[in-house]
């Protein structure tokens, strides 16, 4: 079969049905589904959409956690010919309503009644919103639950008839329309046609090789096209799939045991803390087998990118007695991991790579569907430090200024009804500008240096790329986040944002009660230490890139507090909005 459409990528599943396809897994317990059960929603939900007047073209957004039904919904509505809107569960009501409106959406898919409620509360300001439909609880008036519409379109012929409707969706039909979660103004809609999610798939399916026998959990959002993308992957390869929420997966991953899963590094950055807070307060015993067995991880796992078995004097017991346990963390089978939507430090994907778990770390963004790039499963196919190379069919290039510039099937088609701002993202030779500075080696190897935006530049005229020293930063414990500032300004300073879980730690080992987050980071010995980390930091820079000042800030920050985005990025120019009078606290004198 020809996949054109993403409805051909999801028939493989069908292709090789199971009884336990589809796994919802949650802290109260877990929920399965068949193959045929979910295509029999699938197509009776595409059909009971249609009844409500949903059709080609059409906006239908889609509010929901991670579970089996928000890609019933997806495909439902893709079926239709028909475009879906997701969005991120953390938005609030206005925000929701810009989204709403600036789309036309005519329905919206909603996971629960606490969710609903905030498209109760704009409905009136949104006209063309005619039908809430709710997945699950107790609905309100004027609400359908999922399980009507279901049952309204679960007639003898709604599966045949999901076919037919199928094969009448073309490769550059709009599939999505993606709002980008931006640090200022409204977001922008990204245009994502089928061809641009599927020609991502087939490229990407290459360096990620999946089959049938694996398990993959779905964690991230599925509103955000990282997770969007790996989903059709998994449908594409026929694999079971598990989900649970982002919330949950810590306590959730090793009872799901999955053999493939995807993170963004901040995931990556707080098992890696959590491993090494455990360590570190471990007897020296302990302490120093730990230490040794990661060693020997480390020297073996140069061989492992070559193809080859792990090997090395010591190796095995290293892992008998070492390794392997920490890998239970995470349910003891995974084949490989992914890694997206923000730089990965080194020093953490090392670390996971010798103690087993292959990170494949990619590169992309919203409006490439999102892959241009990402190292290997093969031999020789990654190179760590790298986004890896760029995926077949995606054409790479470096500008005078160091931008990286793409084009291929997989860049949008534009800003939903935004032409000059479209304009503005392409050269005159169709390139996408991707905003993110970057080097290619001499096996195209690509390494993202930092965002175009994000680059400081000193009072002095002095380039400051922020991210390598933020993320240097962060190799302490004591550090969640860190933001570096210093655009025209006579040097750098630095915000940092404290590790609650590490204060905690740090506050019993020397006998203190914990207290509140602002009351220990004013502690002298805890003001000792983090002065430590930024002196440790320091020596490695030149003079101009070292951080002259800093300060702890009195709390964490989060998506709740508007500070990161929904896949943990920083909001730079947010936080220094928000703490403006400390920064300029920081230059006082």
């Amino acid at each position: 079969m020809n996949e054109s459409n993403i409805l051909h990528l999801y028939r493989k599943e069908l292709e090789a049905a199971r009884d336990e396809h589809y796994t919802h897994f949650t802290p109260q317990g877990q929920r399965v589904l068949s193959t045929a059960a979910f295509f029999r929603g699938t197509a009776g939900l595409a059909s009971g959409l249609a009844k409500l007047g949903i059709g080609r073209g059409d906006r239908v957004m889609l509010l929901s956690d991670n579970r089996p039904e928000w890609h019933m919904a997806d495909l439902a509505v893709a079926d239709l010919g028909a475009v879906d809107t997701p969005v991120y569960g953390t938005l609030n009501p206005a925000q929701i309503a810009f989204q709403a409106k600036d789309s036309g959406a005519r329905a919206a898919i909603v996971e629960s009644p606490e969710q609903m409620a905030k498209l109760l509360e704009i409905r009136a300001s949104c006209p063309d919103l005619a039908h809430l439909i709710q997945i699950e609880g107790p609905t309100a008036p004027g609400v359908l639950s999922l399980d009507e519409v279901v049952a309204s379109g679960n007639g003898g012929d709604a599966e045949d008839l999901f076919w037919q409707r199928a094969e009448k969706v073309g490769a550059e039909d709009v599939l999505t329309l993606i709002y980008t979660s931006g640090t200022t103004g409204n977001p922008k809609g990204v245009t994502l046609t089928h061809d641009n999610l599927v020609s991502n798939v087939v490229a990407s399916s290459r360096r990620a090789p999946v089959s049938g026998d694996d398990l993959a959990l779905e964690f991230l959002p599925l509103c955000h096209v990282f997770e969007r993308m790996l989903g059709y992957l998994y449908m594409y390869r026929a694999l079971s799939k598990a989900y649970c929420s982002v919330y949950h997966v810590g306590d959730l991953v090793a009872t799901i045991r999955p053999t493939v899963f995807a993170g963004v590094p901040r995931f990556y950055e707080k098992v890696y803390d959590k491993i090494r807070d455990k360590v570190d307060h471990a007897p020296p015993v302990r302490r120093a087998l730990f230490n040794w067995a990661v060693g020997k991880g480390r020297a073996a796992y140069p061989r492992v990118l070559e193809g080859k078995a792990p090997g090395g004097l010591g190796y095995g017991l290293a892992d008998r007695l070492v390794l392997s346990k920490v890998r239970q963390g995470l349910g003891g089978r995974v084949r490989f991991c992914i890694s997206g939507g923000a730089p990965l430090p080194t020093f953490v994907n090392e670390f996971f790579h010798s103690i087993g778990v292959r990170i494949l770390e990619g590169y992309g963004l919203t409006e490439t569907s999102p892959v241009i790039a990402v190292n290997g499963a093969d031999p020789g196919m990654t190179r760590l430090g790298t986004v890896g190379r760029a995926i077949d069919g995606v054409e790479v290039k470096v500008a005078a200024d160091g931008e990286l510039c793409v084009k291929g099937p997989n860049v949008m088609t534009g800003y939903w009804n935004l032409p000059d701002k479209t304009a503005e993202v392409f050269d005159a030779d169709g390139f996408f500008l991707t905003g993110d500075i970057a080097e290619i080696d001499d096996r195209g190897f690509i390494r993202i240096t930092d965002r175009k935006k994000d680059l400081i530049v000193t009072a002095g005229g002095k380039n400051v790329a922020p991210q390598p020293i933020e993320n240097e930063l962060k190799r302490s414990p004591l550090v969640d986040n860190a933001v570096l500032i210093g655009d025209r300004r006579p040097y750098i300073v630095a915000l940092l944002s404290p590790n609650q879980e590490a204060l905690v730690s740090w506050a019993a080992a020397r006998g203190l009660e914990a207290g509140s987050v602002e009351t220990l980071v004013s502690h002298p010995e805890l003001v000792a230490a983090y002065q430590q980390v930024v002196d440790g930091v320091n020596s490695n820079l030149a003079r101009y890139e070292q951080i002259k000042r800093h300060a702890v800030l009195p709390l964490m920050l989060s998506i709740e507090g508007g500070h990161l985005t929904p896949t943990l990025k920083v909001k730079r120019r947010v936080v220094e909005r928000d703490y403006g009078e400390l920064v300029d606290s920081l230059y006082a004198d």
